[in-house]
């Protein structure tokens, strides 16, 4: 009905930078926000980045200042641009959305794409 498709991620040196993108597509009435996590091995998920529908942001302390959050309303579409990438950012980045569907239009559901992997290596 409704998916989350990721892409971007790859392998990058020590204070490279990648752009993430994901498309929403499916039986999409409205989206609310949009955001990235992300999840290594060993450790929980944790958001990195989130925009509302009106653009507010919240960036986790650890990136704040490395990473941009930035949304396609007409494309469905968040982005991630990570900057200054370090060896602990290396994780399976994940997007996540909360989506009003045709069907019900009174209901907003929580999505997750399938994750792209980025990992930052020399």
């Amino acid at each position: 009905q409704v998916q989350l498709v990721e892409s971007g991620g790859g392998l990058v040196q020590p204070g490279g930078s990648l752009r993430l993108s994901c498309v929403a597509s499916g039986s999409i009435f409205s989206i609310a926000s949009m955001a990235w996590y992300r999840q290594s091995p060993g450790n929980e998920r944790e958001l990195v980045a989130a925009m509302a529908s009106g653009g507010g942001t919240h960036y986790t302390d650890s990136m704040f200042d490395r990473v941009t959050i930035s949304r396609d309303y007409a494309k469905n579409t968040v982005y991630l641009q990570m900057n200054s990438l370090k060896p602990e950012d290396t994780a399976v980045y994940y997007c996540n959305a909360d989506i009003r569907t045709y069907s019900d239009r009174r209901l907003s559901r929580n999505f997750w794409g399938q994750g792209t992997q980025v990992t930052v290596s020399s």
